[in-house]
């Protein structure tokens, strides 16, 4: 969801976007606004895989790896090869380019933390072979892989921590927090909430996060650092279930259900105090706010009324490079594949 609300805020400041996403998560439906953009290119591959050939490029945004709970337990494998082999090819086509690299890294790399909230410097409580080591553990490997690049190889690339983010264009069948929720009350179905309700979560609007994800890469400061991008307005599942049912008008009833993963963090709430120094960023849209943009968006999807803030989404990798550099884009041909080149 994050990658194409990124792609779209590039395009609109006048870069040149190629996205190379194998759809693993993401819908290519989500990409028709875009797609019909000049300056926008899509590749559906697998950055596992041997890279395309790219014109010069000066940006390489790495989102690539399913994220939500459903995504990485029904494709552990390819979580954990995407953030491992996905990275070190996106790292050496960053050398290759001498382009800057951002790698997006996760809260869930603190795992259910013991330090609350949660900075940069905590080393988290993670468990390395329970129900969620293929993401936390991918992710922690990630981090270390883009590091090694920085100092061994001496990579321009930064490190960000991105904690709960929402917005249209989520997934409702993904089985985060705020797709089944509004999903839920919209349809007057019982909302689910997994656990008591207590543990908490941080719940930062995606133009928030977009515009962390952008700061981060535009800022040299941030060369080899790492930075928790996310909303310290910490509220309770629970809470969060209130605001949702009450924005709606909705009826619903709660129903409490086990988690659906094990090893779910008790609390969750971003130290961002390392972003405002460095970046000079902090989040500026409000809970109330976020979801009522959001709301409208599920409201048509579910054929009940107009978006109100269309965004397309995908999960993927982006690649900006210059609008004077108009190099075809060329798939690697594998066995029984003919070579593929961007429209």
């Amino acid at each position: 969801m994050i990658g194409s609300h990124l792609c779209e805020r590039l395009i609109s400041t006048g870069h040149e976007v190629i996205c190379v996403d194998n759809l693993i998560t993401g819908r290519r439906a989500n990409l028709k606004a875009l797609l019909s953009h000049p300056g926008f290119h899509f590749v559906q591959h697998d950055v596992v895989l041997e890279l395309p050939t790219f014109p010069r490029l000066h940006r390489v945004y790495h989102l690539a790896s399913p994220a939500s709970p459903i995504g990485y337990t029904r494709s552990p494998i390819e979580t954990l090869r995407v953030n491992s082999e996905g990275t070190r090819r996106l790292l050496e086509l960053a050398a290759l380019h001498r382009a800057r690299l951002l790698y997006t890294s996760t809260s869930e790399i603190y795992g259910d933390p013991l330090e609350h909230p949660q900075t940069e410097a905590y080393r988290g409580n993670v468990s390395c072979t329970g129900p969620r080591s293929m993401y936390d553990e991918a992710k922690r490997y990630g981090e270390a892989l883009t590091m090694a690049y920085v100092r061994a190889r001496h990579v321009d690339a930064r490190i960000v921590r991105i904690f709960n983010t929402y917005g249209p264009r989520a997934d409702a069948d993904d089985g985060r927090l705020v797709g089944n929720l509004i999903t839920q009350a919209l349809t007057g179905r019982a909302m689910t909430i997994y656990g008591d309700g207590t543990q908490t979560r941080s719940l930062c609007y995606v133009s928030d996060t977009v515009e962390g994800l952008i700061q981060a890469m535009e800022s040299a400061r941030a060369r080899g650092e790492v930075i928790n991008l996310g909303n310290p307005d910490e509220r309770t599942v629970l809470e969060c279930a209130r605001i949702v049912r009450d924005l709606i008008g909705s009826t619903s009833e709660f129903v409490f259900m086990p988690p659906a993963v094990g090893d779910d963090p008790k609390v969750r709430c971003p130290d961002i105090r390392k972003g405002q120094a460095l970046l000079g960023w902090g989040p500026t849209v409000g809970i109330r706010e976020g979801l009522t943009h959001t709301i409208a968006h599920f409201r048509e999807v579910l054929g009940m009324g107009a978006v109100r803030d269309p965004q397309p989404s995908t999960n993927g990798t982006l690649a900006s490079h210059s609008r004077r550099d108009r190099t075809p884009l060329r798939a690697p041909a594998r066995a029984g594949d003919a070579p593929t080149r961007s429209s």
